[in-house]
């Protein structure tokens, strides 16, 4: 991962590219579906008088983020009838999952949830299948649009336009609901996702080194039909399509990385798992100091979501110029140890300055350290298998901290704030070392090299090709 630096203003140059440019729109696109069914929908409900207890379950529509590597395989790699014909793969599928977005949200603007809870629920059920999906495609949309220099510039556009359309469905939609009503509110975040179907219909398709009908040809799946000859047409058709679409990705990164493989998917599962352990704590902790709620929402909400971005510009400048690895190690540090500006304030009490400076901390280290991190993600990723990869390795990425932040409030509870955020500070060192060790065996995965990456899609490419080159590039007739 060793890197040259750059001088800054060519490092700054890489921000005018279109396709760094493209994901600040597609970014907004992502994150403005994401409170509308989470905290602006449960904000709604009780201002139409839902009950609590009803409102506690809306909080399972969240799991459609996290179970999105099940249909990963399939917006990957199977092609949507006409529409895809016309936009492509990946532009086919993301316009699909916005105009689910879109409908949901029209649904839920005509709806009074004091009488019509089941149907609110539908209707933000398909929002969220819809944002999730889309965010399936445009994880892949942004590795196949870009090579390996400007991923980080891309991720950090994306971060920006993330946190944007959030502000935007979280405070934007409140001043609405507040001066007009909440339908008017959600049928304005309707229509905003126009502005990523817009950006869909403008740029054009990523180029994909490989077509499904060459994965086909892939050894795993010539073997099956040669083992299954027996068997019935559905049974080897459905057989070869879960070999190339759910197998052959996973095989395809063990291969690549051997032995390693399993050393980088933890360091994966425990890069961000110490600020996602303490999120939970994060608000419980500044209302038990005494802090109101408006100095909290310009705080954390405000001021907070500005040095988030900043950090994420920050974190891609520094990836041009330093590279992945070492900004990984930087990354994962200041993540770790920004924990301790919480720790300095619950001892401290209800200091306006030291909230102030404990945000900044955080935010800033969380911008850069989730740019760097989506990069370093992109660089593992193989482009024949994008989609369900990147959607593995997100997954992943957020499991264990969710997992031990369900027990955050016990050991507050037994320790207190102070030494709770002491003991999260603690679980990032490991994260530190592995990217410190990784970042001497993996010098291919360096910003201005696409040899890992690449190298691979061309082995890949020729083993299947040759299958191909028998059968004169026609699909296998269990197939037709």
């Amino acid at each position: 991962m060793q890197h040259e630096p750059r001088d800054w203003l060519t490092s700054l140059r890489v921000y005018l590219r279109a396709p760094v440019v493209t994901l600040l729109f597609l970014g907004f696109s992502a994150g403005l579906p994401y409170l509308l069914v989470f905290s602006t929908l449960t904000a709604w409900l009780e201002d139409s008088g839902v009950e609590v207890a009803a409102i506690g379950f809306f909080s399972w529509v969240g799991l459609l983020y996290s179970i999105k590597l099940f249909w990963a395989p399939i917006v990957d790699r199977v092609r949507l009838p006409l529409i895809g014909r016309f936009l492509g793969q990946r532009r086919s599928w993301m316009l699909l999952g916005q105009t689910l977005i879109a409908a949901g949200l029209v649904g839920l603007s005509g709806l009074d949830p004091a009488g019509h809870l089941p149907l609110v629920a539908a209707f933000a059920l398909l929002t969220a299948f819809g944002a999730a999906t889309q965010d399936i495609v445009i994880d892949a949309y942004r590795i196949e649009s870009g090579e390996a220099s400007i991923q980080a510039a891309m991720a950090s556009t994306y971060i920006i336009g993330y946190r944007i359309g959030i502000v935007m469905a979280g405070a934007g939609a409140l001043y609405i609901a507040d001066a007009a009503s909440w339908a008017i509110a959600y049928l304005s975040m309707a229509i905003l996702v126009s502005i990523g179907m817009i950006t869909v219909l403008v740029r054009p398709e990523p180029p994909r080194p490989q077509s499904l009908t060459v994965v086909l040809f892939h050894p795993r799946v010539k073997r099956f039909l040669r083992h299954s000859r027996d068997r019935r047409h559905w049974q080897r058709q459905t057989g070869v399509w879960l070999i190339a679409a759910v197998i052959c990705p996973i095989s395809d990164f063990f291969q690549r990385y051997g032995r390693l493989a399993l050393w980088l998917l933890v360091f994966i599962g425990l890069y961000r798992i110490s600020d996602i352990s303490m999120a939970a704590m994060a608000n419980p902790l500044y209302l038990s100091l005494g802090f109101t709620k408006s100095d909290i929402a310009s705080v954390t909400k405000v001021f907070g979501v500005l040095m988030t971005i900043g950090g994420g510009v920050l974190g891609g400048l520094l990836v041009v110029r330093y590279g992945i690895g070492r900004m990984l190690i930087v990354g994962a540090l200041t993540v770790a140890l920004t924990n301790l500006l919480f720790s300095l304030l619950a001892i401290g009490g209800d200091s306006l300055a030291l909230l102030i400076v404990a945000i900044t901390g955080d935010n800033l280290a969380n911008g850069l350290a989730s740019t760097v991190f989506i990069a370093f993600l992109s660089s593992l990723t193989s482009r024949t298998y994008t989609a369900t990869q990147y959607a593995l390795f997100s997954s992943l990425m957020t499991l264990p901290g969710k997992f031990i932040g369900g027990f955050s409030g016990l050991v507050v509870a037994d320790v207190g704030y102070a030494s709770f955020f002491g003991i999260v500070c603690l679980l990032g060192l490991p994260a530190v070392a592995l990217a410190w060790w990784l970042n001497r065996r993996l010098p291919t995965l360096g910003p201005d090299s696409d040899e890992g990456r690449d190298e691979n899609s061309e082995e890949d490419e020729r083993d299947t090709e040759s299958g191909a080159t028998e059968h004169n590039d026609r699909e296998p007739a269990s197939l037709r």
